[in-house]
């Protein structure tokens, strides 16, 4: 495969990362985003995914051979999640079809296609765990089932690969994302700190005790840029996550003793981070100020409502990876490494004191 990439997304944890390893492996690297930051290697463009004749002028001249596509766009109700996502992927791919150049487009989702969408997220029928990708589609609208069939209509009609890849909470940076549990997390123990409060775990007991995975940005990079160049991975359905797994009664030890606290005693009590943390952005503010932190707004670096939702789930989650697997995807990176990676970094940008 010729070696230009358009990323899709790349203000966002999963589009930044694969940006910056596509650069590392010397290909030519388009980043397309509403605000699209500054990203060394990267030829920024700006455009928006809902505005059609907009996007086909901003990629006009824009021939990509692989496109990756790692955003959306957080709406008030699915049907509305449905029709705004399905259309975003739709126009990103006609704004495309003219160039005549595309020869595989990665669209990544997550495990909400096993789960359910945010309205009825872990509940009803759901498929037995671990999830595995020949498992069908719930009896329910879904919002990723909608960019997967726009993926697939245009993949059809143009003569391109495709690959979709299924990821369990991502671990890595981006500020201003909708859905940042590291970062949040990072942020809460930080206040926890500061404020001398209780570092007590916000989510369920089979949260706490069940098992569970998460994925890597860094190696979701990976996994996408092998499934372009692989050919046996054309036209498949991927989960990926990093490979192990852990219960968050160990973890959350883990994640104490890196910011230096002990952590509370778990007593089975859901008390969720946007209740914890609904009156911090002022004590936020006092800090950034103090240690001269580069981001004083809360609500650009927590997503307290999506680190709710995932450690709240009254499910155990584990994924299956043996699609990927047997064909030779074989990277593993350590959870607990990969938070602390994170950590030292938002401490090395002045995210974190």
């Amino acid at each position: 495969m010729a070696r230009t990439a358009l990323v899709v997304g790349t203000s966002g944890i999963v589009g930044s990362a694969t940006a910056a390893l596509l650069v590392e492996e010397k290909w030519q690297v388009f980043g397309l985003a509403r605000n699209p930051p500054v990203q060394q290697g990267v030829v920024s463009v700006a455009g928006d995914l809902q505005d059609p004749d907009s996007l086909a002028a901003a990629l006009a001249g824009v021939k990509p051979d692989a496109v990756f596509t790692a955003t959306w766009s957080r709406q008030a109700n699915e049907a509305e999640n449905i029709r705004v996502n399905g259309a975003m992927v739709r126009n990103l791919l006609d704004a495309l079809r003219a160039a005549g150049s595309l020869r595989h487009a990665a669209l990544v989702t997550g495990l909400k296609h096993y789960l359910g969408p945010f309205e009825a997220y872990g509940k009803g029928v759901l498929p037995q765990t671990p999830f595995r990708e020949e498992q069908g589609r719930l009896d329910i609208e879904n919002f990723y089932y909608a960019q997967e069939d726009a993926l697939f209509d245009a993949a059809k009609r143009d003569g391109f690969g495709w690959s979709v890849h299924r990821p369990h909470t991502i671990i890595g940076k981006a500020v201003g994302n909708a859905m940042n549990m590291g970062t949040t997390l990072a942020v809460y123990a930080t206040l926890c700190r500061e404020t001398e409060r209780p570092f007590r775990f916000p989510g369920s007991a089979m949260q706490w005790n069940g098992l569970t995975d998460m994925t890597d940005a860094r190696l979701l990079a990976r996994h996408l840029l092998w499934a372009t160049t692989t050919p046996a991975a054309r036209d498949q359905a991927f989960n990926v996550v990093n490979g192990d797994v852990f219960r968050w009664s160990w973890m959350w030890g883990r994640i104490a003793e890196w910011f230096g606290l002990e952590p509370a005693p778990f007593d089975g009590t859901v008390l969720p981070l946007e209740t914890q943390m609904a009156e911090d952005a002022p004590i936020w503010s006092r800090i950034a100020a103090r240690e001269g932190l580069a981001e004083a707004d809360l609500s650009r670096l927590a997503s307290p409502w999506h680190t709710d939702a995932d450690l709240g789930r009254p499910i155990e989650v584990v994924t299956d990876m043996g699609r990927s697997r047997r064909l030779g995807f074989a990277v593993y990176q350590p959870t607990d490494d990969a938070f602390f990676d994170l950590f030292a970094q938002l401490r090395a940008d002045r995210l974190i004191p």
